[in-house]
């Protein structure tokens, strides 16, 4: 049985200005000037500060409003003659109102741009390019170079060749119809590998290494016992297992760490110091700054987040123009319409880049007051436990919108560039009760780390010990879980000669 009911539901949503704040909100400072730029493209009404109206913008435009003589009475209008009559453009042509032309965005929080504070974009080849540039030395007709570049474009960007060669042949005859076979491949493949960097176009990390070592000299002991030691004991190496190897080959301890070292000046990743990142990432552009001055933290957003904006001064004057008219047809009305959805759009717009600033600015305040010891004396031990939840209380602002800014932005400092999410960190309780950061755990085991014999690293057992000893409860599965995000590894690993 069908029947109609009403109901009254509570819901929330967010408005159209309220989902642009939030992508305005976590896109970082090397894509806002992106973005504003395409918000200029798209809204005439918006425009730089810098720039004022272009001199014949009022003529043109008003050429446009003007209803020439005659065909007044040709205009035959749709719909209701009081569709348009209700137009309220008061608030924007009101006299000495002149906020809404001049939306001036910067103050003292927002220095300008020094020559120290200017970040170069980085202009680079690729690694890609950088091996094609040394396909055209080779003595290679039209036929086989499309199939070199064809190997060289099925090459990762650690420099690995990951393709099987029977899959190469198969691309290279559905793709671009040119028949070839497996020994044709290889025999390419091995004058690719010929390319610099060394080692460039091999299977694995034994062929690479491999590879690298027999470009240096074959008369140097060294590199003679290291090659025999990849070729024949490639897995023994791996694991650091150096005594089996030693007394297989009968080395001294001189020998055997001599040809180690030969090993691990190698380079594992030959196509790594070429691989482009994407160009918002390839640079760090720090949204805040915060200087010591003299004991006493000073915090200034970039200059690059407070762009002077303003509402175009000519699509005002447009409202004039039609507010001092007597003659008011369906046209203008519909072009008036136009034109106060375009400042409303720009206005919002312009909020949304005043509140990001508001946002930003309080969020980066009261990550400094909270972790002020740190920003003052660069010391990771000194650091408070923090969440997330810890800034939304103090800023009033929601979570996510804190987990935003964390996320995609960096403060310059004194002792390096961090990204916000750093000074957030879990609490971890000691003997005597207090908390304290797990990051400040993290910088203890780092240290002992690095402070180890190399010959009998700590194992995992030692270290929770001693870090019991300190007075962190502290497991051992949580030992190894901070080891391995400190990405280092376990301690048979990091045993050396």
């Amino acid at each position: 049985m069908l029947k109609q009911t009403q109901q009254q539901k509570l819901l929330q949503k967010l408005s159209p200005q309220q989902i642009q704040l939030m992508k305005l909100l976590q896109v970082p400072t090397a894509v806002l000037e992106e973005r504003i730029k395409e918000e200029l493209e798209e809204n005439p009404a918006l425009e730089y500060g810098e720039e004022g109206p272009e001199e014949d913008f009022n003529k043109d435009t008003q050429e446009e409003f003007d209803t020439p003589e005659g065909e007044e009475d040709d205009f035959d209008p749709d719909g209701s003659e009081n569709e348009y009559d209700n137009i309220d453009i008061s608030e924007y042509v009101s006299e000495g109102d002149d906020e809404i032309a001049d939306y001036k965005l910067r103050d003292d929080n927002y220095p300008d741009q020094d020559e120290s504070r200017t970040i170069p974009v980085r202009v680079e080849t690729t690694f890609h390019d950088h091996l094609l540039g040394q396909l055209g030395m080779l003595s290679l007709d039209e036929r086989q170079t499309r199939i070199a570049e064809q190997i060289i474009g099925s090459i990762d960007d650690d420099g690995y060749l990951r393709r099987e060669v029977s899959a190469i042949v198969d691309d290279l005859s559905f793709s671009q119809n040119v028949q070839t076979d497996e020994e044709e491949i290889r025999q390419l493949i091995k004058l690719i590998q010929q390319f610099d960097p060394p080692g460039v176009c091999c299977t694995d990390l034994k062929e690479c290494l491999l590879l690298q070592l027999r470009r240096k000299n074959p008369e140097d002991p060294g590199v003679v016992t290291a090659t025999q030691i990849l070729d024949t004991y490639f897995d023994e190496f791996t694991k650091k297992h150096y005594e089996k190897i030693q007394r297989s080959l009968n080395l001294t301890d001189d020998d055997l760490k001599e040809a180690i070292g030969q090993i691990i000046r190698l380079n594992p990743k030959p196509g790594g110091n070429y691989s482009v990142l994407n160009k918002a990432e390839s640079y760090v552009i720090p949204d805040f700054f915060i200087l010591n001055n003299n004991g006493k933290l000073e915090l200034s957003l970039n200059s690059k987040n407070a762009p002077d904006l303003r509402i175009s001064e000519g699509y005002r004057e447009m409202l004039k123009e039609y507010d001092r008219g007597d003659k008011k047809d369906k046209r203008q009305k519909e072009a008036v319409l136009f034109i106060k959805q375009k400042i409303d759009a720009a206005k919002w717009f312009i909020d949304a880049i005043k509140q990001r600033q508001h946002t930003l600015l309080s969020t980066m305040e009261a990550i400094m007051n909270y972790q002020q010891e740190f920003f003052l004396t660069g010391d990771e031990t000194t650091m408070k436990p923090m969440i997330l939840k810890d800034i939304a209380d103090i800023t009033q602002l929601d979570i996510s919108t804190v987990s935003r800014v964390a996320n995609s932005k960096y403060v310059q400092t004194e002792f390096g560039t961090f990204r916000l999410k750093f000074f957030f960190s879990e609490s971890l309780s000691t003997d005597s009760g207090e908390e304290v950061s797990t990051r400040e755990v993290k910088k203890i085991l780092s240290d002992m780390i690095g402070g180890e014999n190399k010959r009998k690293p700590l194992s995992d057992e030692n270290l929770t010990k001693m870090l019991q000893d300190k007075g962190y409860n502290i497991a051992r599965r949580t030992v190894a879980k901070y080891r391995e995000q400190l990405n280092i590894p376990v301690a048979r690993l990091r045993k050396e000669l």
